[in-house]
């Protein structure tokens, strides 16, 4: 491979940066020859065989069959090893704590759900200590086998005060000494996020970002929030705030003063889960049961489907008209994200938004070119099963695989 810039030309360096490509591309192809590794990195074969029976030798890969059905002899297959390392995520919200295990490969290879109710039983740590357990005895595993542990929670734990800010909603992860007793419960690499900023990681490595360097996520569930990457990586803000934009200040809605306190803001009341019902009853129409996420999913789950339905360009009724109110709230918000980063994409994710499907973006696409100068494209969040888990997972991944996979050392 050709030597990157700046790099010292060491020949353990120069093997180690072959080493690394050659198992990026085991994980991307699944399998492959000693041939192929060496026509896609540029090797010649003597120098892939060692390459390969090196990693080999350091448990990193494993030949896994041969080549069949094709002219000649059969070739060896490789690929990389899954029990080179495991990792956990969990996603924890107001109802539950989700957790899964991946092995290094990415396949998520052990799952739980824990429940939170909140006349619950037992301590923040203890929760999330069970959530890991359940999941790592799902996998057939042991907490020892975790390489990485990646916890994605609403708001943001403060880099300056190790505390959580911006969730206020979240009962039981405010102590100032959570971190300190999580990292003595937990005592492996462990990391924290912001869900949505993790929701924007599973989207710009398995989802609707993939190759865009500079996007915005915009989710809608529980709340409303935001996530920025900028230059290829994410953009938290100094007290990791960025993204809060359920607090933001938005025509058509009352000023809201110490939004901390209450939690809620004008983009918030404008576009989220409470303006959908709100919406809905000053239309007539009927308010399903449920959650206030689980109602306003279902409404524009139903206007979705009236205006496919409807064969009609422009539909005209009730759920019609809930489509058009909630374009335009969205699109209000988003005029101010887009005046400031200006993104080349945005990411529509989150149940709620996503309910509306496409009748719904693409309304706000049209409002959103009249209130704003720059047009980036929207498109739906293709990343439909656990997204926070799968951004938590995929961010363990990362880390452990630069370390994992560094053979210089």
């Amino acid at each position: 491979m050709a030597r990157m810039a700046g790099t010292p030309g060491t020949p353990r360096v120069l093997r180690a940066m072959n080493d690394r490509a050659a198992l990026d591309l085991l994980l991307e192809h699944g399998t492959l020859s000693r041939t192929r590794i060496g026509k896609l990195t540029g090797l010649s074969k003597p120098t892939a065989s060692q390459l390969l029976a090196r990693l080999e030798a350091a448990g990193l890969v494993l030949a896994t069959g041969t080549t069949a059905g094709r002219p000649g002899p059969n070739a060896q297959l490789y690929s990389v090893n899954p029990a080179a390392a495991h990792v956990a995520g969990l996603d924890v919200n107001t109802e539950r704590i989700r957790a899964a295990v991946a092995d290094i490969t990415g396949r998520t290879v052990g799952a739980y759900r824990l429940p939170t109710p909140h006349h619950r039983t037992g301590t923040t740590v203890e929760q999330v200590v069970q959530a890991l357990e359940g999941a790592v005895k799902a996998a057939g595993l042991s907490r020892a086998d975790l390489h990485r542990v990646v916890i994605g929670t609403p708001g943001a734990f403060d880099p300056s005060t190790g505390r959580l800010r911006y969730a206020s909603h979240l009962p039981g992860w405010h102590s100032p000494t959570l971190l300190d007793e999580l990292a003595v419960a937990l005592p492996m690499p462990l990391e924290y996020d912001n869900d949505v900023n993790l929701a924007a990681i599973a989207e710009q490595r398995l989802g609707a970002a993939r190759g865009h360097g500079d996007f915005a996520l915009l989710w809608n569930e529980e709340g409303i929030g935001a996530a920025f990457v900028i230059g290829g990586r994410l953009h938290r803000g100094w007290t990791g705030g960025a993204g809060e934009v359920g607090f933001l200040p938005v025509p058509g809605t009352p000023l809201v003063r110490n939004v901390a306190k209450a939690n809620n803001g004008g983009f918030q009341e404008l576009a989220g889960c409470n303006a959908v019902l709100r919406i809905a009853a000053e239309l007539g129409l009927d308010v399903p049961e449920g959650s206030l996420q689980d109602a306003a999913t279902e409404l524009l789950c139903r206007a979705a489907e009236f205006h496919e339905q409807s064969g009609q360009e422009e539909p005209t009724g009730p759920y019609a008209d809930l489509l058009a109110r909630c374009a335009t709230g969205h699109a209000v918000g988003l005029a101010s994200i887009v005046a400031v980063l200006d993104p080349e994409l945005i990411v529509l994710a989150g149940n709620v938004t996503t309910a509306g499907g496409e009748p719904l973006r693409s309304m706000i696409q049209a409002e959103l070119a009249e209130l704003a100068v720059p047009r980036p494209r929207l498109v739906l969040g293709t990343v439909a099963l656990h997204p926070v888990l799968s951004g938590a997972l995929e961010s363990a991944l990362a880390t452990t695989r630069d370390e994992v996979f560094d053979t210089s050392r």
